[in-house]
């Protein structure tokens, strides 16, 4: 096989890791250059963008180490049977691109991930062995989010967590049948006991020590997960239960949805059509729900007939076109945590109609200023001078609300 050259691996393993959702960098205590003596900070090939929760754009470095691999998991273009062109950087050239966009100011840090060679010991390690080289012989203060590899040795998950700011492993498939049917050589109790294994470690660093009284610092970032959606025929509710179950079991900062896509010569097990975007979408705004806006899991698709969240509209919304009877609610009265399920109302909008209202009554032109969604409000509240009438109830009110297909334009 003729060599490659560190330009053609980047263009196959940035291509690679593309399938990996579960690369924000929201959350992470920010490193600081000037104490650290550190250099660098925020398009190119390799380079995806990450958005903070404050809304600055971060842009990360993002590729696989390798895309060869054991495995030979039916969803993934890396799989051991597939025909894909393979490519695997060393740990020089990963430390060393990291340095060269680093220092151009292209990114802002690295997200690393990788197919198993060998065994996942051999693989952790060479990943380990980059954060280690990137924070102790470089200086470097950027953002590092690395991917655990599940059966690697805790030793190894240890010495991740202390050159990493976030560390993911992935459950992959929404329920254990669907991972046992499409990739039978990977164990979901095995990806279970690794995060349980990381939440320990997690919560150990963070108690202060009896010696310095300071905690240690140990992916400051948390971990997170991805589950590919559309590979099996879970529905939406199914995959919001085991979310659900994993931000309480395992204390992730962040479950991440991606839409499977189709690939070639894949299995007759999988689907030959990728799911719509729009139920991507839609999964990330249900769990937002569940995270921000006191939603329990049940009640988010309680009442819908087919366990699937509505395309056309949002979750708040298709929920409050099926439970109108608890509106309207009055925004000078109503407490913080029903006013988070109005249609249209976001968490800064529901914390200033509090904080305003304290001081004076509030008329729909008031909440209007806070929302650019003022129509989905109009039929959910009653406000100083307005109140809804019967529009709350109106037969045709989720037709009026749901937005207009977009049609791309002729040219």
């Amino acid at each position: 096989m003729a060599t490659l050259s560190t330009r053609e691996k980047l263009a196959i393993l940035s291509d690679a890791a593309k399938y990996d959702a579960s690369c924000a960098s929201s959350g992470a205590e920010k490193r600081n250059s000037a104490k650290t003596g550190g250099i660098g900070s925020t398009e190119g090939m390799g380079i995806c963008h990450s958005y903070a929760p404050d809304g600055r754009c971060i842009s990360l470095l993002k590729i696989l180490l390798t895309n060869f691999c054991i495995y030979d998991c039916s969803y993934c273009i890396n799989r051991s049977s597939s025909n894909v062109r393979r490519a695997r950087f060393g740990v020089d050239e990963v430390v060393r691109l990291t340095m060269e966009f680093y220092r151009r100011n292209y990114i802002e840090g690295l997200f690393l991930s990788s197919g198993v060679i060998r065994s996942p010991d051999e693989t952790m390690g060479e990943l380990v062995e980059v954060a280690r080289r990137l924070r102790e012989e470089e200086n470097f203060a950027g953002y590092i989010h690395l991917k655990t590899i599940p059966e690697c040795s805790d030793d190894l998950v240890e010495k991740a967590g202390r050159y990493a700011d976030r560390l993911s492993i992935n459950i992959e498939m929404p329920t254990d049948e669907g991972l046992n049917a499409l990739a039978p050589e990977k164990r979901p109790d095995t990806i279970r006991l690794s995060m349980a294994s990381l939440r320990r470690k997690l919560e150990d660093f963070a108690e202060p020590t009896l010696k310095t009284k300071r905690t240690r610092r140990f992916a400051t970032g948390g971990q997170s997960t991805q589950m590919i959606v559309g590979a099996d025929a879970a529905s939406d509710d199914t995959i919001l239960a085991t979310s659900a179950r994993l931000y309480g079991s395992y204390r992730l900062k962040r479950v991440y949805y991606s839409a499977f896509s189709p690939i070639p010569d894949s299995s007759s097990a999988l689907p030959s059509k990728k799911p719509p975007l729009m139920r991507e979408h839609r999964l990330y705004q249900a769990d937002w729900l569940m995270r921000f806006y006191g939603f329990q899991q049940k009640e988010i698709l309680s009442g819908a007939p087919d366990g699937m969240l509505d395309l056309a509209v949002d979750p708040k919304l298709a929920w409050a076109l099926r439970n109108r009877a608890r509106f309207p609610l009055d925004v000078n009265r109503a407490p913080r945590e029903l006013l988070l399920r109005v249609p249209g109302l976001g968490t800064k909008a529901v914390d200033r109609i509090v904080q305003t209202r304290r001081h004076r009554r509030l008329r729909l032109e008031d909440v209007g200023r806070l929302t650019a969604s003022v129509a989905q409000v109009r039929p959910f509240i009653v406000a100083e001078g307005w109140s809804p009438g019967r529009l709350t109830d109106d037969a045709r009110l989720r037709e009026r609300l749901a937005p207009v297909p977009r049609q791309l334009a002729l040219l």
